[in-house]
Parts: C-alpha cells; structure tokens; sequence
C-alpha cells in the first residue's frame, strides 16, 4: 500500500513538473504461469490481490465454482490462496452466501482476510485459516420481494447507516479502524471502530471538494490520512480519519505517443470514430494525437450519450478554453470532458 502511494504521489508530481513531459517507466518482473490453479480451475476476471505476512498470495476472482447458472447474474466470486512459489493452497469460502460479484481484497496487520462484494453489497472479514469472523452489510434475501437489482436513482436514496449499495474497497488505520468505500450508488466513506461497531460516514454525490462520485479505492497512510479514490471525478481526495477534508490531487500525465492499449482496439482520430465513441479513458491509453472525441458522462455517472466533446491542441491555448484540471473537473458536463494533451497539468476542455 505504501508503495502505490507513493507510485501516486510521484506521478502527480512528475506531471506538475514543467521538465516531466510524459509518465515516467516503472520496471516490472514478468514471470509468465507463476500461478498454478488445479486441472481444470481458472481464474476469472480477477479485481484484487493481496498478499499476506507470510508472502502468501490471496486472488479473488470473478469466477464460478459451479460453472452453472444464468447468462445473466451468475455468482462471480472466488477466493484463491497460493505460496509465494506461486502454488495452490486452497480456496476460502467457496459458495459463501456473502460472494455475488468479487470487487475489493485486502489483508490487514494481523494477517485477517477482507473480502469486498460489490453483488451482495457486503463486507465479510476471515481469520487466516478463512473462517468467516465479521460481517457488515446485508444483501436482498431470496424469498423477499425486493431481492432485484438496485434501480439507479437521481438523486441517489438517502444511504442507512450499516447498509450499503455497491461498495468498493475496505482500509485500515493505525487504530484498528476500518473504512469501506461505498461506492458505485451511496457516494461515501463508511467508518467503524476497531470493535466492528458503527461510528459515522462523510461523503455524498458531487464534484466538489468532499464530494464523491464512485469512490472506487481507499487507502490510509501512517499518519492516519484517508485517500479515496474519487474515480469519475477523475482524482484521489484525502481526508482526515474524522471525514474533514484536507486536499485532492490529479495523476494527470499524459500518456506517451505511441503506447499500446492495454485491451481493445488501436486508438482512432476524430475522423474514424463511429456512431458511439469510446469512453475517455480508454482513449487516453492510446498515446496522443492532435485531436480526438469523447463522449461525455453525466453527472450521476451514466455512461450514455448526452454529446460530444472536441478536445484539442487549440483548446490549450489561451483564451479559448485553457483551465487547471481541478478548474476542468468543478466545471459542468460536458465541458467536464477533458483530454490530456503534451502540457503538464492542462487538460483542454471545449462544450
């Protein structure tokens, strides 16, 4: 944790930099099939991964025991443990009523496993040997009639204390506090004390300072600062452990010419964009040009079609739509829209 705050804070400051033109490389060790999953086991898609005192590694996958079920609303979870050779262990929990759709995976001081559910909308903490501990949260039962879906509301309902809606992440601070980032609906940062009880929450929908819109990761350094991942807000808040705001900051650097996409495919010009653009970040993997479209977001996060946005090298120039990002990010949709260009720190932003 302490190395991805870091990693964080030095691009931010690698991008406010006038001599930092492009996101520095940050070496890597590839080690193709380091993990060796039983014949006939696969991982799924796999959101989080953690790693214990012992250097055991935890993988929670968005995969099925069974194999079986619907097209549609299938489980997707499962929780694998493998040596620090890469060999499998076991898995925890398999089939636990908790798991629905795997999002957030963390591993605290005393070795205990926390598992983040996004589909059930819980928070589930294990011993070290996997035996269910703690669990926060609740999900629709299967005999209620209200076992459906959450329907998107604009406004979002009024959050309940001890509930959530599509929660995200979970941290630790040097108290034994525990803070959930939830999430893709409530919009907030869940606080309880080191006894699993309830003690308050901060955060609603919004672009300003102290307002969130899917608070996606979390994290707390030594001192006890909280740092949220603010996704769609397109920037990391920090908080003090009482919910008072104290500064944000963007990763803004822009991506060097030519950099291949991690997924799908190459990067076109605004010239070849079909009828449906492809979300700004997807775009911004794929190096720079002088001119691309985007599609903007609304404010409650669709991700529909309102219109598009011309973002170019002409939108930096001054007077005609040059801002600081955190002016860009305050300001409505679609203007909101931003594309990172070869300047530090500017996003070009034209409605």
């Amino acid at each position: 944790m302490k190395k991805l705050l870091i990693t964080l804070v030095a691009l931010t400051v690698a991008a406010s930099s006038a001599n930092a033109q492009f996101a520095p490389q940050i070496p890597v060790e590839s080690v193709p099939d380091f993990f060796r999953l039983p014949i006939g086991v696969n991982f799924g898609e796999v959101p989080a991964v953690a790693v214990n005192s012992q250097g055991h590694v935890f993988v929670y996958s968005r995969s099925n025991p069974t194999g079986g079920g619907p097209a549609y609303g299938i489980h997707a979870a499962q929780l694998f443990e493998f040596s620090p050779s890469g060999d499998f262990i076991r898995e925890h929990g398999r089939g636990l009523y908790a798991w629905a759709f795997a999002h957030g995976l963390r591993i605290d001081a005393n070795d205990n496993i926390w598992t983040v559910d996004k589909g059930s909308n819980m928070v589930i903490r294990m011993d070290p040997e996997g035996r269910v501990i703690w669990v926060f949260g609740r999900k629709a039962e299967s005999s209620s009639e209200g076992a459906r879906p959450i329907e998107p509301r604009n406004p979002p309902a009024t959050p309940q204390d001890g509930r959530f809606r599509e929660p995200t992440d979970v941290a630790f601070d040097s108290q034994g506090n525990i803070y959930i980032s939830d999430g893709y609906i409530n919009s907030r940062v869940a606080k309880y004390d080191m006894n699993g009880d309830w003690v308050m929450s901060w955060g609603e929908p919004g672009t300003g300072p102290g307002q969130l819109r899917t608070p996606h990761s979390i994290a707390i350094d030594r001192d006890d600062n909280v740092y949220v991942g603010d996704r769609s807000n397109a920037r990391i808040q920090v908080f003090d452990a009482d919910g008072n705001f104290q500064r944000m900051f963007s990763v803004a650097t822009p991506i060097r010419p030519g950099s291949k996409a991690v997924n799908g495919t190459p990067r076109r010009t605004s010239q070849t964009w079909p009828g449906t653009a492809r979300r700004t970040r997807s775009a911004s993997h794929r190096g720079a040009t002088s001119s691309t479209w985007a599609r903007a977001r609304s404010p409650g996060g669709s991700s529909k079609p309102r219109s598009r946005v011309r973002c170019s090298e002409s939108s930096a120039t001054p007077g005609e739509c040059s801002v600081n990002f955190p002016e860009c990010m305050a300001s409505p949709a679609p203007r909101r829209t931003c594309c990172l260009l070869r300047r530090p720190q500017t996003h070009g932003c034209r409605s």
